[in-house]
């Protein structure tokens, strides 16, 4: 049985690891860094710390084993990360000339310098959302019912509108976002940009 629930500060290890554990398009994406927390520090962590109530587990008897976590107001969360939540990771990773991977390289450079989503997107699809789901979650309508929980408090919210950052690598996660009621809006590198608009 799963059951869905919102965030409790000692979830944050779980955020953290299931980031990773499918950090690599759904797969696997321990073996590509050394440094385990890379991927949570940008993905999923700062959800947990700085916008709790819009992160939803869902847990069966091992355990939590998927997320949806987001915002309401992307550029407001982006400020508050440049205020409360890269300065220290910058400090923490300012030396990154040894010891890490190329991939950690790259999540490093991401956290001195985080993308920018086009502010096109932003304007008309002002919250954003990141889900993953351990391999054992998958395939049960979880991801349904955790991205329906989440576009309904949205939608409660007066949202005019959900975005999201999708590889263009992961064939599969993109059938699954078009087929939950997501356009693709524009591709920029290796990221399809795609939306839902929630005002009537």
């Amino acid at each position: 049985m799963v059951t869905l629930r919102g965030f409790r500060p000692d979830d944050l290890p779980a955020l953290y690891d299931i980031c990773l554990t499918t950090g690599a398009s759904g797969a696997d994406a321990s073996a590509l860094h050394s440094d385990p927390e890379l991927v949570g520090h940008i993905y999923a962590a700062p959800y947990g710390a700085l916008e709790p109530e819009r992160v939803l587990l869902a847990e069966d008897a091992l355990g939590v084993a998927g997320y949806i976590v987001g915002t309401l107001d992307s550029d407001g969360f982006a400020a508050r990360q440049e205020r409360d939540w890269w300065p220290a990771l910058r400090q923490r990773y300012a030396d990154a000339s040894t010891g890490f991977t190329e991939a950690d390289r790259e999540r490093i450079a991401a956290i001195k310098r985080p993308g920018v989503t086009p502010a096109a997107i932003v304007a008309n699809y002002p919250a954003h959302i990141h889900m993953n789901l351990r391999s054992r979650l998958r395939g049960q309508g979880v991801g349904t019912a955790l991205l329906e929980a989440w576009v309904a408090d949205a939608r409660a919210a007066n949202v005019r509108g959900i975005h999201l950052g999708a590889n263009a690598a992961n064939s599969g996660g993109i059938a699954f976002w078009q087929r939950s009621g997501f356009a693709p809006l524009q591709a920029v590198g290796g990221t399809v940009w795609m939306g839902m608009a929630l005002a009537d």
